[in-house]
Order: C-alpha cells, then structure tokens, then sequence
C-alpha cells in the first residue's frame, strides 16, 4: 500500500537528490488535496515538484492509490497531462502510512499515543528531506486531520531553511469539499455538488484554486542538534526549545548538589556544580567575574572560595584540601570551567549559551551572564 512513515527506502534516495523539489502533503480521507496543491503551484508560483510525498492513514492511502495512482481514473497522472506537466515522481512508496507506537498501521490518529507516534513520523521525513542538500521542500497542511497539519507546520518551522515553504490550498465554490473534484480541468467536465436533495452539475473548469502561503518562523539554527540527527522525536525536540526562548533562570539545590538550567537538570559532578555555585554567587550579589589565576601561582583567595562551596555541595575531603593547599592554579580553573560549560551544552543545546561561564574584557574575566534576579540557590543550611 505504501512505504511506513519513518523509515527510508531505497527509492526514496535514488529521488530525493540534491537540488530536488519536494513536494510533502498532509492528506485525510481527500487525496484530491494533491492534485490541487500541485495545481496551484504550477499555475501561480510555476513551482513543479520533482516528486511528490504524501502522509496519511491506511484509509487515506488506499483512497490515494486507487483515485490518484491507479490507472483509472488516475487524477495525478491526468492532471500532468491536461497541465502538460513535465515528469513528476509520485509512485505509491511516497505514501506514507501512520504507525502506532507498537508499529501498527493506524486506521485513524486518536489518542495522545497515536498523536505522539504521527507527530515523530512527521518530523522524520521532514528531517529527512531537509538534510539534502539544495532540495527544496513545500509543505501543504490542506489535508488530514488539524493536528496532523499542525505537526507538519510545527516540524517544518523547527527543521525548515531559507528555501522551504509552507501552505494550504484553497478551492472556490462549490467544488470545495467535492469527493469528485480534484483541479480545474481545461476541457467540460461536469460534476454534481451539493446535498443529496439539491445536488447541481457544475462544470470543473469553472473552479478557481489558489495557494495560500504561510509564514513561519525558521528555528532550525536554534534547535537541538540532535533533531537534526535524528537522535530525539517530536516532543523532546519541542522540550529542548524552550529553554532558548524561556526567560533564563538557574536554581542551584546546593542541599542535593543538583544544577537546573531552564527548567532542566543539568548532570553535574558534585566539583563542578561547587564550580557554578562559587560563580554564581558572585553573579547573585553583582559582583564582577574572576581573571584566570595565574599558570603557575595557585590563587589562594579563589581557593578559598571554591571550598566552601564544596563543603556545601559535598563535604570537605582530604583529597580536596591537598589539590588546593596551594591555590587554584590556572589548570584546576580551565577544566572545571570548560566541563561545566559542556556539561550544559550536552543538557541544554543552543540554550546553554545563556548558562554558561563567559569571559569578557581585557584582562578576561569569567563570570555568569545572567541576571542577579535569574539566579536562584537553594538549600543552604
């Protein structure tokens, strides 16, 4: 019936090459949304995909196969030769089947489960198609269900470039809605509309279609590198976002030597959440950052300081006290700083950078850039 969403096949990258024009739509229980998407984009933007890609239900990719890829009636092959299209590649592995959780082909998209499944296989073949190179994608959302239209246009504004766009096809009356309308034909086609007790023919040529473009807000330089890799789905990409828009705040549990970035739990090592903490409370009280010590003077004063956070993250123990008997050398400041910034970037993505610690000025002084108000300790006995 059709290729699962999600999961590539061979065709699919012997098609979607560089340069490319993809054409993805979101369709329900009306594949005519393809024809007349195609149409609208060959007659208004003369934008003619390459190929053509369909997300869908079991049902809706039956109806897809017998009403457009059959060989009658065929719609899309009709439509590219009343159009005189050149060679569009739609064949039925670019309808993509939802699956369940559970690998099932869904009948419909009802529960959260089913939702959470459609939207991670929406987000893949978006991923995917915009990982090439030169491809240009178009997203129509005129079919399927709203939340269905809804993932696409949410996937398209995480993962979209420059080239990408966004749209919905709109049909004029009354061959909207029409299970026998599929584009305006330029030869008499006559088909009836209507409710069944004033049905009324009208002609197809008659019918006007025209693209509505969508605006959308391009975050794909701000995400997650792992969506691009294909490493997390639907929900955590949208998680991860938020701390790059959230107003920053940390909260540091010095009681449970714990770091929250954004809301997140950032994983720590009980020294360098002691690090931040030392840092951040200089940040809290407004205090400027701290130069680098010195290569091989330790700094006694920074010493000091840093210990008595680790007594409160930790305890104090022999170890501890012999490492920093002389100081903190400039080695001891350089490690700590360097794996606590990694350890927010490997939590947090693009949002790590309001979190992390930053040197400015000259000499260079490192400190946290957050606001004295952003910045919460908790648990200090």
């Amino acid at each position: 019936m059709g290729s699962q969403a999600g999961n590539a096949t061979h065709n699919h990258e012997l098609h979607a090459a560089a340069g490319r024009r993809i054409l993805l739509c979101v369709s329900g229980l009306t594949p005519q949304v393809v024809t007349e998407t195609v149409f609208a984009l060959a007659a208004g933007r003369q934008w003619v995909p390459d190929e053509v890609h369909v997300v869908t239900t079991t049902e809706g990719a039956q109806r897809a196969r017998l009403l457009l890829l059959s060989e009658q009636p065929g719609w899309f092959r009709r439509l590219c030769k009343d159009q005189g299209l050149p060679s569009i590649h739609f064949e039925p592995e670019g309808v993509h089947v939802l699956q369940s959780a559970d690998g099932q082909p869904l009948e419909d998209v009802r529960t959260a489960q089913d939702n959470i499944a459609a939207a991670d296989a929406i987000i893949n073949l978006v991923r995917r198609f915009t990982a090439i190179d030169g491809s240009e994608l178009h997203v129509s959302l005129a079919g399927g269900r709203k939340t269905l239209g809804f993932f696409a246009g949410y996937a398209l504004s995480l993962l979209g470039r420059d080239q990408d766009r966004l749209s919905h096809v709109l049909v004029s009356e009354p061959f909207e809605g029409s299970p026998d309308f599929f584009y305006p034909t330029p030869y008499e086609r006559v088909i009836e509309v209507g409710p069944i007790d004033r049905r009324r023919p009208v002609d197809c040529r008659d019918a006007r279609v025209t693209l509505a473009d969508i605006p959308f807000v391009r975050l794909r330089h701000g995400i997650d590198r792992r969506l691009l890799e294909g490493r997390i789905g639907f929900a955590d990409a949208v998680e991860s976002a938020q701390p790059t828009f959230a107003p920053p705040h940390v909260r540091i549990e010095v009681d449970a030597g714990r770091l929250f970035a954004g809301g997140r739990r950032v994983p720590m090592a009980p020294a360098l959440v002691a690090f931040y903490l030392w840092l951040g409370r200089r940040a809290q009280r407004g205090l400027p950052g701290v130069e680098r010590p010195a290569v091989e003077v330790g700094n006694v004063d920074y010493a000091a300081d840093y210990l008595a956070a680790y007594d409160l993250i930790k305890g104090r123990s022999v170890r501890t006290e012999r490492r920093f008997r002389d100081g903190m050398l400039a080695t001891d400041f350089d490690v700590m700083k360097t794996k606590a910034n990694k350890a927010l970037e490997n939590a947090l993505g693009p949002a790590a950078t309001h979190y992390q610690i930053a040197g400015e000025g000259k000499p260079q002084r490192f400190a946290l850039r957050l606001p004295p108000g952003a910045i919460e300790i908790t648990g200090e006995t």
